[in-house]
C-alpha cells in the first residue's frame, strides 16, 4: 500500500490552509505490493484478531501506546482495555505483527460455507464477448488478442467464448469440433429479453471451458471416482482445451449486413452497419453468470470487444448527437457531450456487481462510440476501459496479456480514518461509498496500479488543537484473492501435479504520523507536486463532467494564480509588491517550481482541450478514465512527458529537458527518448552523426531503459522510431508543448509558457490588490 501526501507537514489550522492555498490530501494505492519507499508489508496471520478502539474503531498499530492492561489510541486517544486472548497474544508480541510494524498485510479466517479456505474451490471464471458486427481486422485483432489472454491465465481457469451482434452465439468448446449455439436478439427495444434463456440455449457447465484440464466431463469423471480428493483438479499433459478454444477463435468472421437485415426485417440495402445488440448480449451474459456467482466463481471477468457503439435492442446509442452543430445552436459541444445519453450501462452495472461480474471494456475504432455511457458499465463494475483508435498499431494484446498476468484483489472495502482534529472531504477514484457508512468505499475489483485520493478538511476551527502531537492517517483495506495450492498426489512411486482454488480473505492496514507545519515556508517545503497534480486533475474531471470543460480548464487556472498569489503574500515584505515583481516562477521553493509546467500541460493535455480543437469526445473520456485511475508519478508523466537526452545509445547525456524546441537546439545531444506514458519516442536529431546506428541496437542502454519502462506500468505504450528529417516528425514535436499557446492555437512567437506565465501573473496580481483594497 503505498500513501502519498500532498504536504508532508499538514497546514495547523484553517487559516494556514487558506493561506497556503495548496491542495490537501493523499493518494492511496491500496493493493501495491510495497509502500512508497519500496518496503513491504509484515505479514502474518489474526486479522480478525487485531484490537479496535472502542471509540473510533481504528486499529491498533505500532504507533498506539501500550500499558499492562490496555492502550492508547492513536488517532482519538481513547485509552481500551485488553480482552483475556489479547493479552495471552500480547505475551509473545515478536508473534504479532500489528505490534511491530505500522504496516500489515494479515489473513482472516474465511468460513468454507461462503466459499472460501483451502478446502473450497473458488475457481478463476473469464469470458471473452465479441462483436462481429465488425471488419475482418478488427477480428484479427481480437483473435491475437485472446491467443494471448490464454497464455497468461493461471493453469485450471474456465474461459467462455460468447459472440454478439443481431445474435448471440455460445461456444461450447469441450468436444472434438467447437460448437455454437445462436440466440437471436429481438430489434423491438418494447420486447422483454430473449426468446430464449441463455442456459436453456447451452447449460454454463457446458460453456465455461476448463482451460488447462481434457474436459468438464473427464473432470467429473474423477470427481464422481473419487479420484479427486477434496475437488483437486488432475491435468492432462496436453491442454486440448486451449487448443480448441484458439480452433473456435478461428471460426469467427463478421455478420454480413444481409444477415442483419434479414435478423431486422429490413431490406439489405436498407441496412448501414449495424446490428451490434452490445446492451442485451451484456445483460443476458451477467444473469446466464450469476446462477454459478458464490459457487463457482467469486469473481468473473467479462472481457467486452467492442468495434463500434451498440445500435440494436436494448441499450441501443444514439450517435446522431456527435454531429450536431453545437456552435451554431450557442451549445457548448464538450458539455453536451460528456454526460451520458441513457442510465442502461450504469443500471446494469449495479446488476453486475450484485451477481459478482467485473466487465472490462476494449473499443477498436475511431468513430464516435460514446463511451461517456458505456464507461459506466467498466469503471463501475469494477472494469477498465480501453481504446485504440485503429488495428494497425493496437497494444490490445499486450495489454489484455499484462492485465491477466497481474495480481487482482477483489470485493474490497477502503476505509481511511484520521485524528480528532480533522477528517477526509471529498474521495476521488473507481469505487462506489458504503450506503451506511461514511468514508467506507467499495472497489469491485483492484490490482497494484489502480490509485484512489481523499482531500482533507478540519473538524473544528481550531486546527490542531496541539501543534506538538502528529496527525495521524490510517488506511484500512479488506480484500479477496484467488490463489492456486499446488499439491503433488501420488500412488506409490507415481506422482501428478495436482491444483486447486482457494478463497483467501486479507486486511491489510497502515498508519502514518504527520507532523503539523509551524508557518507556510514548512508547508511550501513539504510538496509533493504529483499528488497535487493527481487531486487536481481528480477534481476538474469532476468540474468538467458537471459543468463542461471550460470551467474545468478556468478552474485549474484560478487556482495556480492563487497559489501564486498566497506564495508572494506569504513571502514579500512588502504588499505593495508592483505587478513586474510578483514571482509566479516559485524562485524561493524548490518543490513549488513545476506546478505552473504541470498545470500548463494540463491546460493543453486532450483532458482539458476543447471539442472545437479537434478532440474526439471519446478519447476524452477514455483519458478521464485513464487519469483517475493511475498511480501521481504515472499521471505526471502522462500530463508532462519526460524527455531525456542520449549522446549515443550506450550513454545519457542530461535526465530531463523542457519540452520546448530550444531544449533540443540547445542540446548537443543527438538523441532524445520521449516518455508521455501512452507512447514512448525515439527521436533522432536530422544532425545526428550517420553513424550511429538507427534504430537504436537491441543490446544499447537505450534499449535496456526503454524495456524497463514498458514493464512498469500498467498499459503497454506505444514504441515509436523517428529520424527527423527522414520521417515525419509531427508525432514528436506535438509534444513540445511549451511553444505552443494554452488554447490551442499552435507555434507562434512570443507565446506559449511565456504568455500563460504572464496571464498567471497578472490574475496573480489582480487577487493580491483586490485584498489589499479590501
Amino acid at each position: 500500500m503505498a500513501v502519498r501526501a500532498t504536504v508532508s507537514r499538514f497546514p495547523a489550522t484553517p487559516e494556514a490552509l487558506e493561506s497556503c492555498a495548496v491542495q490537501w490530501g493523499v493518494a492511496v494505492t491500496p493493493f501495491a505490493a510495497a509502500d512508497e519507499r519500496g518496503q513491504p508489508p509484515t505479514t502474518g496471520a489474526g486479522g480478525d484478531r487485531v484490537p479496535r478502539c472502542e471509540h473510533c474503531w481504528a486499529y491498533l498499530s505500532s504507533h498506539c501506546d501500550l500499558e499492562r492492561w490496555g492502550w492508547t489510541c492513536a488517532l482519538c486517544g481513547t485509552l481500551n482495555g485488553f480482552d483475556d486472548e489479547t493479552e495471552r497474544r500480547f505475551q509473545r508480541p515478536a508473534a504479532c505483527p500489528e505490534l511491530n510494524s505500522s504496516f500489515v498485510d494479515l489473513e482472516i479466517p474465511v468460513d468454507e460455507a461462503e466459499g472460501g479456505g483451502d478446502g473450497v474451490q473458488a475457481l478463476p471464471v473469464y469470458v471473452a464477448a465479441v462483436d462481429l458486427a465488425c471488419s475482418e481486422d478488427f477480428l484479427e485483432l481480437i483473435k491475437s488478442a485472446l491467443l494471448a489472454a490464454l497464455e497468461a491465465l493461471i493453469p485450471g481457469s474456465l474461459f467462455g467464448l460468447m459472440t454478439f451482434s443481431h445474435k448471440i452465439g455460445l461456444y461450447d468448446v469441450q468436444g472434438p469440433i467447437p460448437l455454437v449455439k445462436n440466440v437471436f436478439i429481438p430489434p423491438d427495444l418494447e420486447e422483454d429479453g430473449l426468446p430464449v434463456a441463455l442456459e436453456d440455449a447451452m447449460p454454463l457447465h457446458s460453456f465455461l471451458a476448463p482451460v488447462c484440464y481434457k474436459t468438464t466431463a473427464e473432470l467429473q469423471r474423477d470427481l464422481d471416482m473419487n479420484l479427486l480428493p477434496n475437488g483437486k483438479i488432475i491435468y492432462g499433459q496436453v491442454d486440448t482445451c486451449k487448443d480448441r478454444i484458439a480452433a473456435a477463435l478461428e471460426t469467427l468472421r463478421p455478420t454480413s449486413s444481409w444477415e442483419r437485415g434479414a435478423a431486422s426485417g429490413q431490406e439489405e440495402d436498407t441496412v448501414l452497419l449495424g446490428g451490434r445488440g452490445f446492451g442485451t448480449a451484456m445483460s443476458a451474459l451477467i444473469e446466464y453468470l450469476s446462477s454459478e456467482y458464490g459457487s463457482t466463481f467469486a469473481l468473473a471477468r467479462v472481457f467486452a470487444f467492442l468495434s463500434g457503439a451498440p445500435d440494436y435492442g436494448a441499450g441501443l446509442l444514439d450517435t446522431r448527437r456527435y454531429g450536431e452543430q453545437y456552435a451554431s445552436k450557442g451549445v457548448d459541444a464538450d458539455l453536451a457531450l460528456l454526460p451520458e445519453q441513457i442510465p442502461f450501462y450504469r443500471d446494469l452495472a449495479a446488476v453486475a456487481v450484485q451477481s459478482g461480474v467485473c466487465v472490462d471494456i476494449f473499443a477498436v475504432t475511431d468513430e464516435y462510440t460514446d463511451l461517456a455511457s458505456l464507461k459506466f458499465l467498466s469503471i463501475e463494475s469494477g472494469g477498465s476501459l480501453f481504446l485504440y483508435a485503429n488495428t494497425d498499431d493496437s497494444t490490445l494484446p499486450q495489454d489484455i496479456y499484462r492485465l491477466l498476468s497481474r495480481p487482482y484483489a477483489f470485493g474490497c472495502v477502503l476505509r481511511l480514518r484520521t485524528s480528532s482534529d480533522f477528517e477526509p472531504g471529498n474521495s476521488y477514484g473507481h469505487f462506489f461509498p458504503d450506503p451506511q457508512y461514511e468514508n467506507v468505499q467499495h472497489i469491485i475489483c483492484c490490482d497494484s496500479f489502480a490509485t484512489y485520493a481523499y482531500d482533507f478538511e478540519f473538524a473544528h476551527n481550531n486546527g490542531f488543537s496541539r501543534h506538538t502531537d502528529p496527525a495521524v492517517v490510517q488506511i484500512a483495506f479488506q480484500y479477496s484473492v484467488i490463489e492456486p495450492v499446488k499439491e503433488t498426489l501420488g500412488n506409490g512411486s507415481q506422482s501428478s501435479a495436482s491444483y486447486k482454488f482457494c478463497l483467501k480473505r486479507r486486511l491489510r492496514i497502515r498508519t502514518l504520523q504527520y507532523r503539523p507545519a509551524s508557518n507556510i515556508s514548512e508547508i511550501y517545503d513539504s510538496v509533493d507536486p504529483e499528488v497535487v497534480l493527481h487531486i487536481l486533475v481528480h477534481k476538474v474531471i469532476l468540474e468538467s463532467l458537471d459543468k463542461g470543460v471550460r470551467e474545468g480548464r478556468h478552474q485549474v487556472h484560478a487556482w495556480l494564480s492563487l497559489l501564486a498569489a498566497r506564495y508572494n503574500q506569504a513571502l514579500s515584505s512588502d504588499v505593495r509588491t508592483p505587478l513586474s515583481s510578483i514571482d509566479i516562477d516559485f524562485s524561493q521553493c524548490p518543490q513549488l517550481q513545476t506546478i505552473p509546467q504541470l498545470v500548463f500541460a494540463l491546460l493543453r493535455s486532450p483532458l482539458l482541450r476543447l471539442h472545437e480543437e479537434g478532440v474526439h469526445p471519446d478519447y476524452r473520456i477514455y483519458l478521464q478514465c485513464l487519469f483517475s485511475a493511475l498511480e501521481p508519478s504515472s499521471l505526471a508523466k502522462a500530463v508532462y512527458p519526460v524527455l531525456v537526452s542520449y549522446s549515443s545509445p550506450d550513454k545519457q547525456a542530461f535526465p530531463r529537458h523542457t519540452l520546448s524546441r530550444a531544449a533540443l537546439i540547445m542540446s548537443e545531444s543527438p538523441i532524445f527518448l520521449l516518455d508521455t506514458f501512452t507512447n514512448l519516442i525515439v527521436y533522432y536529431l536530422s544532425t545526428a552523426d550517420p553513424s550511429i546506428p538507427f534504430p537504436p541496437p537491441r543490446d544499447c542502454l537505450l534499449r535496456t531503459t526503454i524495456n524497463r519502462l514498458k514493464q512498469d506500468r500498467c498499459i503497454t505504450p506505444k514504441l515509436t522510431f523517428i529520424h527527423g528529417g527522414k520521417d515525419d516528425s509531427t508525432l514528436f514535436e506535438s509534444y513540445l508543448i511549451e511553444e505552443q499557446d494554452v488554447d490551442g492555437s499552435g507555434f507562434t512567437t512570443g507565446s506559449g509558457f511565456v504568455a500563460f506565465r504572464e496571464s498567471v501573473r497578472n490574475v496573480a496580481g489582480e487577487i493580491i490588490q483586490e485584498e489589499i483594497g479590501s
